[in-house]
Parts: C-alpha cells; structure tokens; sequence
C-alpha cells in the first residue's frame, strides 16, 4: 500500500476509524470522510499520530455532489486516486417490515446503497484516467441472509452485494477491482455499549452462538480483511463477496 492514496468512507469510528489505521500503517495516504466533522478529525489526527498520512474531507454522501468533491479532492492532494473502501452506512431501523415508515426506508436506501453508487461512478472515473485501482464496499452478512426487524438494511446490502458484482464485471477489464466484504457482528463501540446493556446482552450472548470461533469480531480484523482486497496481494480478487464473519454465514 506504500504510497498509495485510499478512500475511506464512514472514517470516524469502528471499522471506518480502524482500517484507515491500518491502511496508513501499511503506508498509505489515506482520505478519511465522514458526515461527523468531530470524529473525522480524531480519526485523521491518529492517523498523523501514529506516524500515517491523512487528509479530513467532510461530507455527507446522501449528497452526490459531496461525494464527487471527495474523490476530486483526494486527486486534487495526492495526483491520483489508487482505491476505496466504501464503508458509511445507516443502523438498522429495528421495527418489522409493516410498521417501517416510506421516510426510513428511502433514507436507509439512499445511504447504504445509492450512496456506494455514487461512491463507485466517481472513483472508477478518478482510477480510469491513472491506469486503475482497487475499490471495497462494507455488506454485511446481512447481505446473504435475513433477520428479523431489518427489511431496509437486509435489501440496500443485498444491493450492495449485486452492485459490487456489477462493477466488477463491467471495470475488470479496465483494470478496476470491486470487491465487498460482508462483516458479522464487529465491536464498534455501539456493539460493546449494546452488549454491556442488561436489556439486550441475552441476544448478543445468543448471536455470539452463531459465530462459531466463540467471539464477534474487531474493527481491526475487518480492516486487515480490506487492506488485502485493496492490495496487489488479491490481484485476481474481483466481484466476491467476502465474509469476514468468524463463520456467521457457515451455519
């Protein structure tokens, strides 16, 4: 990754936060965004801090003009666009399918899956004119099977999953890589805060259950996950659809 300049979207924690440290430790210039200016910056700045290069863009990527002004700008710094990791994306709404609101649902689309769109056109367009890249887009396991109470996120990362294969095949050619990773259940601060609340730590310790290695996963594994798929080392990965999941999806 020396060198090279990375998109990386929903920057300002969990896997974002986490894979754009480790990108920077591999030696890349790494384009942190995010619609929170606060955390965007704290993650830039440990970028700095541990020694990586880091560039803050805010933006708000149910936007598409904000999400082409972040690519312009990478380009703009650096001279070139390498690749992404198209990660931002909405919580689940957590109410059945009849009482999810029409507001809802075109929000939780708009972000999770129109906004990869956006993500994907101008990123292909910047990697185009300097010879190719490398992009990744955060599914989930959820973009392979269903739950309960979740109808909006289970449809836009299924999306995701098709468009990435999409991608893959038209840019494949053109040198473009497009892959997706599908994390399970991750411990973002929102996830151990949830797992610690007596209210719902009975159904992780339940879900924990459906991950045979024993455990949820880490932001960082999830970000080491990315960094190969962006890396030379997957050169012949393109159009998969990559659970990183500690076996979510194997049962």
């Amino acid at each position: 990754m020396q060198g090279k300049t990375i998109i990386v979207t929903g920057a300002g924690g969990g896997i974002g936060r986490a894979a754009s440290l480790v990108l920077a430790n591999a030696g890349a210039n790494v384009v942190v965004t995010d619609i929170a200016k606060d955390a965007g910056r704290v993650t830039a700045d440990a970028v700095r801090s541990a020694g990586g290069v880091a560039l803050f863009v805010q933006a708000d990527l149910a936007v598409e003009q904000e999400v082409r002004a972040i690519v312009e700008r990478a380009v703009s710094t650096y001279g070139r666009l390498d690749g992404a990791f198209n990660n931002a994306g909405l919580e689940q709404c957590a109410v059945a399918l009849h009482e999810l609101t029409t507001e809802q649902w075109e929000r939780a689309l708009r972000v999770d899956l129109t906004s990869v769109f956006w993500c994907i056109k101008y990123q292909v367009l910047a990697m185009m004119r300097s010879g190719g890249g490398s992009i990744v887009n955060t599914a989930s396991s959820l973009g392979q099977v269903a739950i309960q109470n979740a109808s909006e996120y289970i449809t836009a990362k299924h999306g995701v999953v098709g468009l990435t294969r999409a991608a893959a095949a038209e840019y494949g050619a053109r040198g473009i890589r497009v892959n997706a990773v599908l994390p399970g259940i991750t411990r973002t601060p929102m996830i151990a805060r949830l797992t610690q609340d007596a209210r719902f730590s009975a159904f992780f310790e339940k879900l924990k259950e459906r991950h045979p290695i024993g455990r949820f996963g880490e932001p960082a594994e999830i970000g080491e996950a990315v960094k190969w798929l962006l890396s030379d080392a997957a050169s012949f990965m393109n159009g998969a659809a990559m659970a990183v999941d500690g076996g979510y999806l194997a049962i």
